[in-house]
Order: C-alpha cells, then sequence, then structure tokens
C-alpha cells in the first residue's frame, strides 16, 4: 500500500490517499479542503477513486467532500452520530453543502465495518472523545486516527460532542492495545507509531 499525504484547508487538516498500488485502486480519507487541488493531484496519480472514508464529522475534515463526490462518482461514509451532527447544522460541523445542494453521507461507518479497495481492507473503530462519531481507520500496519491521537498529544474535547475521559478511553482500550509497530497517521501534524505514543504521550 502507498499513502500519500496533503495537508489541506487553513487548519492544515491531513487528507490520505490509500492507494492499493497492484490494482491503482485509492480511498480518500478527510478530504477536508482545497478540492480542486486535491482532484488535479489525485489526477496526476491516474488512480481509480472507490470512496471517501471521514474520521469524523468536522467542517475541516470533510469541506471537499461534495467536489470530490462529485468528479469521482463515489461515495462517502461517516459514522451516524456525526452524520447526524453535519444534516443538524450543528457548529463546526454543517451543514455540508456544495453548488448550494446539500451533499449525501453515508451514515454506515460502525465498530462492525470493513471497506474494500483493491486488495486493501479498511478496518473502521469507534473512538468517540473529540466527537460522538470518532472513527480510526486500520489498514495493515497502519491506523488513520483523525483527531483522536496525534504526535504526543491528543483530540480537543471541548467541542460539541466532545469528552475528554471518553477519549481518553478510546486511546487507551481501542489503540494502544495494538500492535506497538503501527504507525499512526493522524488528522493533523506529521505521523507516530503506537510505540512512542504509549512511551511518551503526556496524556496517557
Amino acid at each position: 500500500m502507498q499513502v500519500k499525504r496533503i495537508p489541506v484547508g487553513s487548519y492544515a487538516a491531513n487528507c490520505y490517499i490509500l492507494i492499493d498500488e497492484s490494482t491503482k485502486e485509492c480511498a480518500v480519507i478527510d478530504p477536508g479542503g482545497d478540492g480542486e487541488e486535491l482532484i488535479k493531484y489525485i489526477d496526476e496519480l491516474q488512480v481509480n477513486v472507490k470512496l471517501i472514508l471521514l474520521t469524523h464529522g468536522h467542517a475541516d475534515h470533510t469541506g471537499a467532500v461534495g467536489q470530490l463526490k462529485e468528479r469521482f462518482k463515489v461515495s462517502a461514509h461517516i459514522h451516524k452520530n456525526d452524520g447526524d451532527f453535519i444534516n443538524s447544522g450543528e457548529f463546526m460541523f454543517g451543514p455540508l453543502k456544495y453548488k448550494g445542494e446539500t451533499v449525501i453521507l453515508n451514515t454506515d461507518v460502525t465498530e462492525e465495518s470493513i471497506f474494500k479497495v483493491g486488495n486493501l481492507v479498511i478496518k473502521a473503530i469507534e473512538t468517540p472523545g473529540h466527537t460522538l462519531g470518532g472513527v480510526c481507520y486500520l489498514v495493515e500496519d497502519k491506523i488513520f486516527t483523525g483527531d483522536t491521537l496525534f504526535l504526543r498529544s491528543i483530540g480537543r474535547t471541548d467541542l460539541i460532542g466532545g469528552d475528554f475521559f471518553t477519549l481518553i478511553n478510546s486511546i487507551k482500550n481501542k489503540l494502544l492495545v495494538l500492535d506497538e509497530d503501527i504507525n499512526v497517521f493522524p488528522g493533523h501534524g506529521p505521523q507516530t507509531t503506537i510505540k512512542y505514543e504509549r512511551e511518551n504521550n503526556p496524556f496517557i
């Protein structure tokens, strides 16, 4: 698997493109902004976008979903809890629109969800705390944590749906129990590893 990271939007949220090199199929995680630049970059990669996955519903992670859905004719998937916040127009979530029209999301991501892209098997892990519908995506030896876990830090919990103790519980019981060599690709900033965060993250 090849992973491309593109910081997008005013908050420099990490958008990830997960490419199965044998089939050139790919998934896009958290296209948070700069839609035209993202589309140009993806076109230059000469890959076939199969779906969009969202770690949570904050606007800095969802802002370009409408553009990518229109260009690549694919579905976008999110946990129902955050999908509901987007649809209600809750601050920091939505409503999510493109060209004046509501962007339709598949609110079908759960702890049991598995998405297949080429030969890649992408497993969803529910990690509420930053938001009610926070999700991480595990693929091979890599996990994409959105705003749940960062290098030596964790997501903020002072916005609607956030809860510090829920977030710490998610990190300790869902992420830190994974193999220590798993690489962590967060929603902002540089990557890290499970081992490094176990040993160095001051919040846990």
